[in-house]
């Protein structure tokens, strides 16, 4: 499986616009903001890689549909085949 991004790559800084308060009060528990935001864009790209894969695959299946309608199941076709030679 391919990972969404290199774990091992530097460090860049960013600049990014947050609720001021929000930013205080979390950085007052202690939490990492950068740790957090980090995590948050990878959850965030993984969310949108698996919505392609599942966009690219209903377009699949309806190009399968679409070849099935006009042409017949491939499948059953090799099926009808190997029944009538176990027949034989």
């Amino acid at each position: 499986m391919q990972t969404l991004f290199d774990r091992s790559a530097r460090k860049r800084t960013v600049s990014l616009t947050v609720n001021a308060d929000l930013y205080a009060k979390a950085r007052a528990a202690g939490i990492n903001a950068s740790r957090v935001a980090e995590a948050a864009l990878a959850q965030a790209l993984a969310a949108h890689q698996a919505e392609r894969l599942r966009a690219e695959i209903r377009q699949d299946i309806d190009v399968l549909a679409r070849y099935v309608a006009e042409h017949g199941d491939p499948a059953a076709e090799l099926r009808e085949m190997f029944e009538a030679g176990n027949a034989a």
